[in-house]
């Protein structure tokens, strides 16, 4: 059965960091565009990151673009979170999209993922 799993997310005080990880099962990342989501409570689901197929381009939100770097290995994509921030904390899920839309930033403006993970939370709180 085709899956995406997330992990890293937990409790972090601000200005801290975490890496955020997504594992793919049943299928390989090699042609697709993968992309990191969050939302939050109340909120519309925004669009953090995006790597191409073959890693070579990245886009960064706004929000994150400075203290978020996206990265891919193998059949796994990280999100390495610094300097986090109140406003970073939401559910965080990653997806994959095939064929890879150039360029790559139209992933994380309008998704058309042909699968999701099932989230993992990250708060940011003192």
């Amino acid at each position: 059965q085709v899956q995406l799993v997330e992990s890293g997310g937990g409790l972090v005080q601000p200005g801290g960091s975490l890496r955020l990880s997504c594992v793919a099962s049943e299928f390989t990342f090699d042609y697709y565009h993968i992309g990191w989501f969050r939302q939050a409570p109340g909120k519309e689901r925004e669009g953090v990151s995006c790597i191409s197929s073959t890693g070579g381009s990245t886009y960064y939100a706004d929000s994150v673009n400075g203290r978020f770097t996206i990265s891919r290995a193998k059949n796994t994509v990280y999100l390495q979170m610094n300097s986090l921030k109140p406003e970073d904390s939401a559910t965080y899920y990653c997806a994959a999209e095939s064929p890879p839309r150039v360029p790559v930033q139209a992933m994380c403006d309008s998704p058309r993922a042909d699968w999701w993970g099932q989230g993992t939370q990250v708060t940011v709180s003192s």
